[in-house]
């Protein structure tokens, strides 16, 4: 990637465009289905977009309570949008439609418009775990029903093409919009895109422009994204499912502690939930554990006082597997 991006053939993507950045746009139109694709700097910046597309001040858009454009964005669908929203439970990350058709707001003066339908594919907050057709296929039969667009924050779309054995455009041909990220496991150092039909990705570019993600040589960050896209030997595609497997190494390595729970039979991709009990012998919970992994060369991350998650991607083998294992001996003795 580092010498792809040395080689790069760069223009201006501001003024007459940048041909890696068009190649680029184009595979991935390609592998998600669509009509058009438009590349950003980050996964949040995409799914940004794609609201400032849909949605106008006042307007309200349906979302899972724990989903990453709710939790992880920084409060931005209020803070650039003037949009609230309508949250409901989901199963791992799966809304039912019916639930869905409830909360679809009446044409009432008194009500906000509802103006837009999220889903995540695969489901961070769950483990990533992939929402099954069915869910996607409910959601938009009530949002076409209603004429409420449906928008896709796929960041790790491409784990839940590899788990479920379903390309893309099964999928995204339920959404009106999608975003994909390029880094989450595919190996690119950066970016992401946003895809949808000619017209939607045309005023996606002007709420581009505004949040200051038109680049100009961008052909050095798109080089390494377009092998993140590709599905030969050294390809991002290709490191998926090794990296599916090793979460399931990582998730029988922590479930053997009495007080830590990662159930195997709940990873579905490259991301491990691992819970923690609070007891003197965790160390006072998952932030401190995370910190005695990460300086002994286990890099984790804790998501709550109980929760740490971990993740597997294309650099990992089992070597790292047996670092783990080694350093919860270390850490915390014997099963």
């Amino acid at each position: 990637m580092r010498k792809a991006m040395a080689e790069a053939e760069v223009g201006d993507d501001v003024l007459d465009g940048d041909p890696t950045v068009s190649q680029l746009e184009a595979r991935a139109c390609d592998w998600l289905g669509k009509e058009a694709a438009l590349f950003v700097p980050s996964g949040t910046m995409a799914n940004q977009i794609a609201i400032g597309v849909w949605t106008s001040p006042g307007d309200e858009i349906i979302v899972e309570s724990s989903c990453h454009v709710l939790s992880y964005e920084s409060g931005a669908i209020g803070a650039l949008h003037g949009v609230q929203t309508r949250t409901l439970d989901g199963v791992r990350g799966a809304l039912d439609p019916k639930a869905v058709a409830a909360a679809i707001r009446p044409d009432f003066v008194h009500c906000p418009p509802t103006s837009l339908i999220c889903l995540e594919q695969t489901h961070m907050s769950s483990g990533g775990s992939v929402l099954p057709m069915e869910c996607f296929e409910g959601v938009a039969a009530v949002g076409k029903d209603a004429g409420v667009p449906v928008h896709l924050d796929g960041a790790r779309l491409a784990h839940a093409t590899t788990a479920s054995g379903l390309a893309a455009p099964l999928w995204t041909q339920h959404v009106a919009s999608v975003s994909l990220c390029l880094s989450k496991g595919l190996g690119a150092p950066v970016g992401s895109v946003l895809a949808g039909d000619a017209d939607f990705i045309e005023r996606a570019r002007r709420i581009r422009k505004r949040l200051g993600g038109w680049m100009r040589q961008s052909g050095v960050l798109a080089a390494p994204a377009l092998l993140a896209l590709g599905d030969g030997p050294d390809g991002g595609l290709a490191g998926i499912a090794p990296s599916h497997a090793l979460a399931q190494d990582v998730a029988k390595a922590l479930d053997a502690y009495s007080f830590l729970s990662a159930d195997p039979g709940q990873v579905e991709t490259n991301l491990v939930l691992c819970r923690v009990e609070v007891t003197d012998r965790t160390l006072g919970g998952a932030p401190e554990l995370a910190e005695r992994l990460t300086a002994a060369g286990v890099r984790v991350m804790a998501l709550s006082p109980d929760t740490l998650r971990f993740v597997t991607h294309r650099d990992l083998n089992s070597t790292h597997v047996a670092l783990l294992e080694s350093t919860l001996v270390d850490l915390l003795g014997g099963a």
